[in-house]
């Protein structure tokens, strides 16, 4: 049990590395007056902009200068490249310093061919304003199979064809959190009940077992449990920043065992809700339940398949979703906060850890980048200094680079017919679920304690979590970029739950948790027995 918990830490210390990622992918037209085609680009609105559509593109032709990397302009004669567009290798210099040289000599657009993969082209801040010409990467072998089809003679048009801000693919990521949270904080509720029920006089009298222990949850009761907590997570960060490539795999792997026990753990609640019976059979004193195996086929399988296709976009995000609900779901239930003080600890704390790994340490690392955001992309995005929101496209579709498996994923829906940079998504990461879930879970079990029939505190911080959501995407359709979800979800929930609880007269009980406490038997009840039916103030 012990070991699970360990896992339950390590998965939830990279949830947050994993924000909401906008897309800017563009389109290069390659023609030579008779034929022409089509490839992937990727660009920073924070340069000069393309145009919307092809017809309001301007025709440049293109001059080969790949055996440069133009970081200076020697060797290069402004008569050749003046007027046209230039397509140079990447690497050595930055993107601004190559655009830059390229304005000098008087080119009008500059294509960077990359044999890596395309990560949205960023500078300084001070340096967009210098530059006044397109920029753009593509893959260089896209740039080789251009030459064999049209040889020397290529005009090129670059534009970026605008996209839906309201994708049908964001409200199937809001139903699913919503559900998960929902589903999650239910199922914590329920269990609550059953170890409460199981603590009375006649289930003690009938042997009945019903301690968190006993269960096999992790309770944090302290706020030196929750530091410790947080604190793994950030040297868990840390790690994943400096050991990426290695740590990748343990992750994947982590998540492949900890998924498949979630999953069969969702499962078999069903089974028992349904009241779907049981067959055993024993086998040299040992009992074997038929259900259980099967149940352990089933989710061992489906883990295994999602280890082995996580990299085949077209359909395998449906497994890694139904894996992370299960995921979210078991985490939820087996993760009590024993009151709202830690609550509002952990979560506050969280807020802090997301808004630091993002926004603070790009003032510390060489490259400029937040170790969140470079873990998040992978190694590959090393070097670029964001600016807005950042997208990343394989070189080459047999070898992508591994991601962290810790968002949930959908492909968005309006972007299926423009498959030249693959399938693009909405993501969610975990942490936006479980975080906010961890309290509305509380909330759960603090309906059960005070016996709410209408589960009063449940419902009203579910709705919270629905508003921040709405507010969340809101912001990101305004803005027009990635938003760190917690820091809507987070005030959401705890305002809300802290002033059901004020206009209840119920903060002193709602802020000091559980009923019983498993440590202390000389503890006074919380609440007045007129609240529930049984001797709410029994040491479990």
């Amino acid at each position: 049990m012990k070991m699970g918990r360990a896992v339950e830490v390590v998965i939830l210390s990279v949830f947050f590395m994993v924000s909401q990622i906008s897309c800017q992918e563009g389109v290069l037209h390659i023609s030579n007056g008779s034929t022409s085609r089509e490839y992937c680009i990727v660009h920073n609105h924070s340069w000069t902009p393309l145009s919307k559509s092809l017809d309001a593109a301007t025709p440049y032709p293109l001059v080969n200068l790949t055996s440069s990397l133009l970081c200076n302009g020697s060797g290069v004669s402004p008569d050749v490249v003046k007027g046209k567009a230039l397509v140079v290798m990447r690497g050595e210099c930055d993107f601004s310093e190559k655009a830059l040289v390229a304005q000098s000599l008087g080119a009008t657009v500059l294509l960077i061919a990359s044999n890596t993969s395309l990560i949205t082209p960023s500078a300084n801040d001070s340096e967009y304003a210098k530059v006044h010409i397109p920029l753009a990467l593509m893959k260089y072998r896209d740039f080789l199979e251009a030459q064999q089809v049209f040889g020397k003679e290529m005009q090129v048009q670059l534009y970026a064809p605008p996209q839906a801000k309201v994708d049908p693919s964001i409200l199937v990521i809001l139903l699913i959190s919503m559900v998960t949270v929902v589903l999650g904080g239910y199922w914590s509720g329920a269990c609550e009940r059953d170890r409460l029920n199981a603590c009375s006089p006649t289930a003690a009298a009938g042997g009945g077992k019903g301690s968190k222990e006993d269960s096999g949850e992790l309770s944090l009761y302290s706020p030196l449990k929750v530091l410790i907590f947080v604190a793994l997570m950030c040297g868990m960060l840390v790690l994943m920043y400096f050991f990426y490539n290695i740590l990748v795999y343990i992750i994947i792997a982590i998540f492949c065992l900890a998924s498949a026990s979630a999953l069969y753990s969702c499962f078999d609640a069903v089974m028992d809700k349904i009241g779907c019976g049981t067959l055993s059979f024993s086998v040299r004193n040992y009992n074997f339940s038929v259900r259980s195996m099967l149940l352990a086929a089933v989710c061992i399988t489906v883990a295994v398949i999602w280890g082995v296709y996580r990299n085949e976009d077209r359909w395998i995000w449906i497994l890694q979703d139904l894996l992370g609900i299960a995921f979210c779901l078991n985490f939820m239930k087996s993760i009590s906060l024993s009151n709202f003080k830690i609550c509002v600890i952990l979560l506050s704390l969280l807020v802090v850890y997301d808004v630091f790994f993002v926004f603070i340490t790009p003032l510390f690392t060489k490259n400029g980048v937040s170790i969140m955001v470079q873990v998040a992309l992978g190694p590959d995005a090393s070097g670029e200094k964001t600016q807005g929101n950042m997208v990343e496209v394989p070189v080459d579709p047999q070898t992508p680079s591994e991601k962290l498996p810790v968002v949930m994923r959908v492909p968005r829906f309006s972007a299926w017919a423009q498959n030249l940079c693959g399938m693009q998504f909405s993501i969610l990461g975990y942490g936006d679920i479980i975080v906010p879930g961890l309290l509305v879970a509380y909330c759960s079990r603090f309906d059960v304690w005070i016996n709410s029939r209408r589960k009063i505190y449940f419902v009203s911080c579910c709705i919270a979590y629905f508003l921040g959501m709405i507010l969340t995407f809101a912001m990101m359709l305004l803005s027009a970029m990635g938003q760190p979800a917690l820091l809507y979800l987070v005030p959401f929930t705890l305002i809300t739950s802290a002033v059901v609880a004020g206009c209840r007269g119920e903060m002193k009980h709602f802020w000091a948790g559980a009923i019983c406490e498993v440590l202390d038997s000389s503890r006074e009840p919380l609440l007045p027995e007129r609240r529930t039916g049984r001797s709410i103030g029994e040491q479990c």
